[in-house]
């Protein structure tokens, strides 16, 4: 599902609020995620799952498998969700 496609879903069930209200609750919605994923916070929304952030170590022998040659890949953070059981049984029915 788009971005589009998520507006237009909730103008059908809220008919009230106008395009740009959506898009900003849309926009609030994300940038709230993504500001407590900076701060190394864990996102749980209840019934739908989790947002966490994983460390990747550091490599000092990857390979580049077209010249064969070392490098060097440095540590970094992921995003990882872990779906709740809520959500699963929804998906598995």
């Amino acid at each position: 599902m788009s971005r589009q496609e998520l507006i237009k879903s909730l103008k059908k069930k809220n008919p009230k609020l106008n395009q740009l209200e959506l898009e900003s609750v849309i926009d609030i919605f994300c940038k709230s995620i993504e500001s407590a994923l900076k701060n190394g916070q864990n996102v749980e929304i209840r019934g739908f799952g989790t947002f966490f952030i994983k460390k990747i170590k550091e490599k000092y022998n990857a390979r580049n498998p077209r010249t064969n040659e070392l490098i060097y890949v440095p540590e970094k953070n992921k995003i990882r969700f872990r779906a709740s059981k809520k959500l699963k049984n929804i998906i598995n029915e």
